[in-house]
């Protein structure tokens, strides 16, 4: 069994690899590792660069299409066989002679997850600095995850944590709100931080609003993730309440023919108890929804094209139903 399984995802980053590979071999001289290339659908030279430059303890995967860094990551991880997992950009920004001194702490020091925290970020500051301490301001705040920076890729796991992730969607920026869901000791380390030499970010301002509605979603899965009818049961509750009383109140005055509200009432009523009936049936099917998900764990949400191993390439096509 290997010591640590480094996982890597990219696309596009054809003259990255060589120099990341060698940085790699330099600083994990001394761990029995292997490196795992996770490529999302690259249209330059990155496969075969790849290929070029592996060995006995380089995989490559080679997915379809582009399913996003999420599905990749993920792909990879299920991959891995070391007893610690690595996760790691291929832009060349993080310094691998950091996971010996990530790896070194959490064993020392008993965590589970030790992620980086870019503290001298090498980006702009517009586009990138700035959204991003925004970002991790209110990741903190409305999850109550003390991690400083939810953006580093830099991450070293325990195997067993990694693996049980669950990632979907792009919910790698919110690695930390899902480990500490299922109670992984976490801390972060200061780590070393370039500026992109080679190739282009595939990230911008666009992504700020998906970032935000998967940051409600998150908020979401901490309290409600296991029984959704906890959100939906109460809401139904209160508005079928709310619908119910001013239907018996409106019986009550025309019992006593006196009226008082007219049409607007009544409707008001009709719209509470509906939307009370309806909160109530979407938190039942919500919770059918969690009991199908939490027994069919072994559905993957990416497809592979070529898994590569040392010298030697192994067609493979995983038919899965694809989730939007």
């Amino acid at each position: 069994m290997k010591e640590l399984s480094i996982v890597i995802t990219v696309l596009n980053e054809e003259d990255n690899i060589e120099l990341l590979t060698k940085q790699i071999r330099e600083s994990l001289r001394n761990f029995n590792h292997e490196i795992i290339w996770v490529d999302d659908g690259s249209t330059d030279n990155t496969v075969d660069n790849i290929k070029r430059s592996g060995d006995e303890n380089t995989k490559l995967i080679s997915l379809t299409r582009n399913f996003g860094q999420t599905a990749a990551m993920s792909a990879g991880i299920d991959m891995a066989e070391g007893e610690y997992i690595v996760t790691l950009d291929g832009d060349l920004q993080n310094n691998p002679s950091d996971i010996p001194m990530m790896l070194e702490k959490l064993k020392r020091e008993g965590w589970d997850v030790v992620t980086g925290f870019r503290k001298k970020r090498k980006d702009g500051l517009l586009l990138r600095k700035i959204p991003s301490k925004v970002a991790n301001w209110l990741i903190r705040m409305l999850t109550g995850v003390a991690v400083r920076d939810f953006g580093c890729s830099l991450k070293v796991f325990k195997s067993s944590y990694a693996k049980n992730l669950g990632l979907f969607g792009e919910l790698h920026r919110f690695i930390p709100v899902l480990l500490a869901m299922e109670g992984a000791k976490i801390t972060d380390v200061e780590v070393s931080h370039f500026p992109r030499i080679y190739g282009r970010s595939k990230y911008g301002l666009g992504r700020t609003v998906r970032v935000m509605s998967d940051l409600f979603l998150m908020m979401c899965f901490q309290k409600y993730l296991k029984r959704p009818i906890h959100f939906f049961g109460p809401l139904g509750m209160i508005t079928l309440l709310m619908g119910s009383t001013i239907s018996v109140y409106l019986l009550v005055t025309k019992v006593a023919d006196q009226t008082f509200g007219g049409i607007a009432l009544v409707i008001m009523a009709v719209v509470l108890v509906l939307a009370g009936i309806q909160f109530l049936g979407l938190g039942l099917i919500a919770e059918f929804v969690v009991r199908i998900y939490y027994e069919s764990r072994n559905k993957k949400i990416y497809s592979i094209r070529e898994v590569f191993h040392g010298n030697e390439a192994l067609e493979k096509v995983v038919k899965i139903r694809k989730i939007s």
